[in-house]
């Protein structure tokens, strides 16, 4: 499936494809640089959830 999309990002000539991975999944971490995925370290996600979502909707 990575594959394929990796296909179609390079056929609409964009010039990555990023996808998420939890820090703890080591399996996952391994294939992603098996294959050549490097880590984007400078990227923080951020998440409103909860009542921290319904309190910034609500201004």
């Amino acid at each position: 499936m990575l594959r394929h999309l990796a296909g179609i990002a390079v056929a609409e000539g964009c010039g990555r494809f990023e996808w998420s991975v939890l820090d703890w999944n080591e399996p996952a971490l391994k294939f992603y640089e098996s294959i050549g995925a490097s880590p984007m370290p400078e990227w923080v996600k951020h998440r409103l959830a909860g009542k921290a979502l319904e309190d910034f909707a609500r201004g």
